[in-house]
Order: C-alpha cells, then sequence, then structure tokens
C-alpha cells in the first residue's frame, strides 16, 4: 500500500511540474510574440504656405526623417499655383499626401459658407488643370467659432450653421471624389449634435459627415493625448472612420500642459509612442497630427544646439 501511495504521490507530482512547466512556457512564448503593430504614421499643419517658395527639399526632407505621411498645407492667395504644384508633386514623390487646409472661425456662420465653397473651387479647378503627381488629395477645414464671442451666446444656432456648412462642404468634396477631414477640439463629444440629426453629440455628427478628423487634444502627456481621443476614436471605430491624435508643439499662453514647447526631445519623443501605441489599438487610428510645422522645426534645431 505504501508504494501505491508513493507512486500515486509520485505522478501527481510529475504531473504538477509538467503543468507548470506547460503554463511556464506558454507565457514564455506570449512574453516573445511581437506586439500588437505599433501606427507610428504622422501628420503636421503647415500653416505658412510661402515656406514652399525656397523651402521645398528642406520640408521634404525633414518630413521624411520624422515619418509624417500627410501634410495640411494653408492655400493662400500669395502662393501661385505653380509653386503648389511644384512643392505637391515633390512631396508625392517621397510618398507624402498633401491636403489643401484652409478655414476661419467664421466660416461656421451661415454667410461664412461661400468662403469654404471658395476654397473648394479653386482646389477644383486647380486638380483639374494639374498633373496626377501635382494634385491635392485631400482637403480639411479648420473652423473654429468657439473662440468667437456669438459662441457663448448662441451656441445652439452656430451648432446649426456650422453642421449645414459642413454638408454642402462635404457634398462638394465628394462630387470632386476628394477625401473631406476637420479639425476639432477634443470637447466636442460634449456638445449635442444638429437638431433632427441622428447623433448623440457633435463629434459623432462630424465624424459621420467626415472622412476623418484631427482631435486637437493638446497635452503634454501621450496617456492624456490618448484619454482625450478616445470617445472619437470609439465613435470612429464604429463608423469606419479616420481620427488623427493631435500634439501641440508650439508655444503657447494657454499653459505648458497643453505643450511640449519646453520638454526634452526624450520626453517629446517617448509621449508621442505612448500615445501612438494606446491610439493603435484603434482600427479608426490613423497617427499623430502634430501641430505645427515650423514649431516641429524649431523643436528640433534647439535640441540640436543645445546638445553642441
Amino acid at each position: 500500500m505504501k508504494w501505491t501511495r508513493r507512486l500515486r504521490y509520485i505522478n501527481a507530482k510529475a504531473k504538477l511540474i509538467i503543468l507548470v512547466a506547460g503554463i511556464c512556457l506558454l507565457l514564455l512564448i506570449l512574453f516573445l510574440l511581437p506586439s500588437g503593430k505599433v501606427n507610428q504614421n504622422k501628420a503636421t499643419w503647415l500653416w505658412d504656405a510661402s515656406l514652399i517658395r525656397s523651402e521645398t527639399e528642406e520640408i521634404v526632407a525633414f518630413s521624411g526623417r520624422e515619418g509624417i505621411t500627410t501634410i495640411f498645407l494653408q492655400i493662400q492667395k500669395e502662393v501661385t499655383e505653380e509653386e503648389y504644384r511644384r512643392f505637391v508633386a515633390a512631396a508625392h514623390q517621397k510618398g507624402i499626401s498633401v491636403h489643401a487646409l484652409g478655414g476661419q472661425p467664421d466660416w461656421a456662420y451661415g454667410e461664412g459658407q461661400g468662403q469654404g465653397m471658395e476654397l473648394l473651387t479653386w482646389l477644383d479647378e486647380y486638380n483639374q488643370a494639374s498633373a496626377p503627381e501635382e494634385k491635392f488629395e485631400g482637403v480639411q477645414f479648420d473652423v473654429e467659432p468657439y473662440v468667437l464671442r456669438r459662441w457663448d451666446r448662441e451656441q445652439v444656432q452656430v451648432v446649426e450653421e456650422w453642421s449645414a456648412n459642413m454638408k454642402v462642404w462635404v457634398q462638394e468634396a465628394e462630387r470632386q471624389n476628394l477625401p473631406l477631414s476637420a479639425a476639432v477640439p477634443f470637447w466636442l463629444d460634449s456638445i449635442p449634435g444638429p437638431k433632427g440629426e441622428n447623433s448623440d453629440s457633435f463629434s459623432r455628427w462630424m465624424i459621420q459627415n467626415t472622412d476623418a478628423i484631427a482631435v486637437m487634444a493638446y497635452r503634454d502627456s501621450g496617456e492624456q493625448m490618448y484619454e482625450l481621443s478616445k470617445e472619437e476614436l470609439k465613435q470612429a471605430d464604429e463608423l469606419g472612420k479616420s481620427v488623427w491624435i493631435g500634439m501641440e508643439l508650439g508655444d503657447t499662453e494657454e499653459g505648458e500642459h497643453l505643450t511640449f514647447f519646453t520638454k526634452s526631445e526624450q520626453e517629446m519623443e517617448d509621449e508621442a509612442l505612448s500615445a501612438a501605441k494606446l491610439g493603435s489599438d484603434h482600427s479608426s487610428f490613423a497617427g499623430l497630427a502634430v501641430h505645427h510645422y515650423q514649431a516641429w522645426v524649431h523643436k528640433r534645431t534647439a535640441m540640436v544646439e543645445e546638445k553642441r
């Protein structure tokens, strides 16, 4: 009987050892497996379009080094179509998509609809007269009526006019077969959508009616940038749309916690990667949108000079 009990004990112990070893092996395999791919694509806003006259090579080279795949380039009357064509072609050759950028706070008002249409009309004529590699591949509207006093007094009415304008612009962009995106504040998910529309928030309405949005989730923490964009990412996951998480590098009087202006290069890189990792859990995540090109260049230049 003693030998039988001992044999049972040995068998049970052996099974336990095998089970523990199996669990350890499984955990090791899971640890060694590559984690989900992190989307590190980046976009940037280039507000001073006059720079493309003399700095096209520098802008394109910088974009290549920084992983920029999309440039939102402001359309300015002072810049000629030929200057835009040369720049767009140079960027296109390096795999960088260029989107026309325009907008003013009062474009959200009913009387501002025509200004948005002027941009789209110019874009249509420009693209029709351009070679394939010279064409803009999208358009972004940066309309921020909440910086004007009327927003506080008549927010509901401004939302009605803003959404009505967006519908007209989206329809025209669709006619041109041109993707349209919008830059929006992170708190737009707390604003009710237009009356009579099937949207529980204005952010959902924006996502439903555009191809992509860039959320201005400006903080000096990658985790906070993600948290401020999370609701929009979830909404876009459901709707099959795209979301850029915004990142601020410029100097701002609104508070140091909104920007990486005074942060070290390593902090900036670490937090950008953190936001990208968290964002990559969403099918809608398009990458980080860095505000803005000139601030980014200044940041890199300052870091190089500090290391000397």
